[in-house]
C-alpha cells in the first residue's frame, strides 16, 4: 500500500468520526434550519449552472472516449434541463413535512409516567451510487432534512461532475447552522472498502446498482445495508386489457427513458389476446427503434429475435424488449417472481379481480395496474425524490424517499419512578394508550 492510499483511509475514517459527530448536532436541528440550508442550496446551484455543465461535459467527453456504454452515457449527462429539474425537486422537498420529531405512538404507563414513540434520523448513511449526478443532489438533500449526516460514492465515471456539486452543497450550507462535516465525498475503491469497516461510525449502509454488487457490499461489511439492486421490471398484458391502453402503457414503460431502473425489460402477454396485441405492439416499437426479443409463440406472430432464458434476467437500460406468451394470470405470476428482480411490475387488465390477484401475489416493491412502470419514482410519489428504490422487505421498500431515512427512538418521562414498585406489586401499570 503506497503512503497516498494510506492517507486516504486515515481520511476517509476521519470523515466517518466527523459526520458521526455532526449526526448528533444535526439530528437536533429545526425544520427551518434544513429548509434554509435546501433554499441556499438550491440557489447556489443555480448561480453555477454553467460550472456544473462544464464538468459534466468533461466526464461526458473521457468516458466516451473509455468506449462506456450508451445507456451509462446517458444516465451520465446532466444539462441544463436536467439541473432545473434537481433544483425544482429540492424546492419542492422544502415544502414536505419533517419527518423527524413526529410522535408515532404515545401510551400512559402509569400516572406520571408517559412513553413515547418519536421519529429520528438514522444518523450516518453510506450512499454507493451509480454514474447519475442528480443522485447525489437527490441523496444529499434527502438525508439534510431527514437530519442524517452522508458519505457518497458515486461511479467514477461522474467523478467531476460529482466533486463540484458536492463542493457547492457543502460550501452552500456553510456556517449557517448546518454542522461541518455532514457530508463528504467519497472518490477511490479504497475508501469505500474502509467504509464498509467503519460499523462503529456509520449506521447504515445503501448500495444502489446489480444484485451481485448489493450482495458483495452485504458479504463484505457489518453495518446494516438497505438493498437498491437492478430493476428488471415487467408489464403484463392479460387477455382482458384494452389494446391500445396496453400498447400505450408498454412503450411508454420501455422508452419513456430507457437507461433507469424502472423501465420495463419484459412484457408478458396472454394468449388469448397475444395475436390481437403483438402486431399493434410491433408496429409501435419499430417507430421507437426498439429491439424484440421473443419466445418461439411470440416468434410465430410477429418479427423478433430469438430470446433465451438469459434474456428474461437481464437489466437492458436500452432499447430492448424482451416477450413471452403466457397462458395464464398465474404462469405471468410465476415467471415475474422468478425472474423479476422485486422492483416494479404491472397489469394492464379489464378486470378488477384479475388485477388485485395480480397485485397481491406479485412479490415487488410497486404492483400497478392500468399505468406504466415509469412511475415508480421518489419525486412522482410525493416523497421528494429518492435515495433509491428498494428491493428488500425491512424497514423501507420501494422508493425510499423522506419516510424511508429516518427511524425511531423510545422518549420516556417519569417523575422520580422505579421499576421495584412495580415488581413488589406496590403499582401496577395502566398502559392506556394515547397515539
Amino acid at each position: 500500500m503506497t503512503s497516498t492510499d494510506k492517507e486516504r483511509i486515515m481520511d476517509m475514517k476521519s470523515a466517518a468520526k466527523k459526520a458521526k459527530e455532526a449526526s448528533w448536532i444535526l439530528a437536533e436541528s429545526s425544520s427551518a434550519e434544513k429548509n434554509s440550508a435546501l433554499m441556499r442550496i438550491s440557489a447556489a446551484l443555480e448561480l453555477r449552472i454553467n460550472e456544473i455543465i462544464s464538468a459534466n461535459e468533461i466526464d461526458l467527453d473521457r468516458s466516451a472516449k473509455e468506449g462506456i456504454s450508451k445507456p451509462i452515457l446517458k444516465r451520465l449527462a446532466f444539462g441544463e434541463q436536467k439541473i432545473r429539474e434537481i433544483i425544482e425537486g429540492i424546492q419542492s422537498l422544502v415544502s414536505l413535512a419533517d419527518p423527524v420529531g413526529k410522535t408515532l405512538m404515545a401510551t400512559e404507563l402509569d400516572k406520571g409516567l408517559d412513553l413515547y414513540r418519536v421519529s429520528c434520523p438514522i444518523g450516518v448513511i453510506g450512499i454507493i451510487f451509480e454514474s447519475r449526478p442528480d443522485a447525489l443532489v437527490q441523496i444529499s438533500t434527502l438525508c439534510l432534512k431527514s437530519g442524517n449526516t452522508v458519505l457518497l460514492k458515486g461511479g467514477s465515471e461522474a467523478r467531476e461532475t460529482n466533486k463540484i456539486l458536492a463542493e457547492i452543497i457543502e460550501e452552500a450550507v456553510k456556517g449557517h447552522s448546518i454542522p461541518d462535516g455532514w457530508i463528504h465525498l467519497v472518490e477511490t475503491r479504497d475508501e469505500v472498502k474502509t467504509m464498509l469497516e467503519l460499523e462503529s461510525h456509520i449506521d447504515l449502509i445503501i448500495p444502489r446498482g446489480s444484485n451481485e454488487f448489493v450482495r458483495y457490499i452485504m458479504d463484505h461489511s457489518h453495518i446494516p445495508v438497505m438493498g437498491h439492486a437492478d430493476g428488471i421490471c415487467h408489464v403484463f398484458v392479460d387477455q382482458t386489457a384494452d389494446v391500445e391502453m396496453a400498447v400505450s402503457i408498454a412503450v411508454d414503460s420501455k422508452t419513456q427513458y430507457v437507461a433507469v431502473c424502472n423501465a420495463a425489460e419484459s412484457l408478458l402477454v396472454h394468449e388469448k389476446i397475444s395475436k390481437e396485441f403483438l402486431p399493434k405492439l410491433k408496429e409501435a416499437m419499430d417507430k421507437k427503434n426498439v429491439t424484440l426479443r421473443g419466445c418461439d409463440r411470440t416468434r410465430n406472430i410477429i418479427n423478433a429475435e430469438i430470446a433465451t432464458d438469459a434474456d428474461w434476467k437481464t437489466e437492458y437500460l436500452d432499447y430492448i424488449l424482451s416477450i413471452k406468451i403466457v397462458d395464464s394470470l398465474d404462469e405471468a405470476i410465476e415467471h415475474i417472481n422468478t425472474y423479476g428482480s422485486h422492483h416494479t411490475d404491472a397489469i394492464v387488465s379489464g378486470d378488477e379481480s384479475s388485477a388485485q390477484r395480480f397485485m397481491n401475489r406479485v412479490d415487488s416493491g410497486g404492483v400497478y395496474w392500468n399505468c406504466s412502470t415509469r412511475f415508480a419514482d421518489g419525486f412522482k410519489y410525493g416523497l421528494g425524490a429518492e435515495v433509491g428504490v428498494s428491493t428488500s422487505k425491512i424497514h423501507a421498500r420501494g422508493p425510499v424517499g423522506l419516510e424511508g431515512l429516518v427511524t425511531y427512538k423510545y422518549k420516556l418521562i417519569g417523575n422520580g419512578n422505579i421499576a421495584a414498585d412495580y415488581a413488589e406489586k406496590r403499582k401496577t401499570f395502566t398502559h392506556i394508550r394515547k397515539v
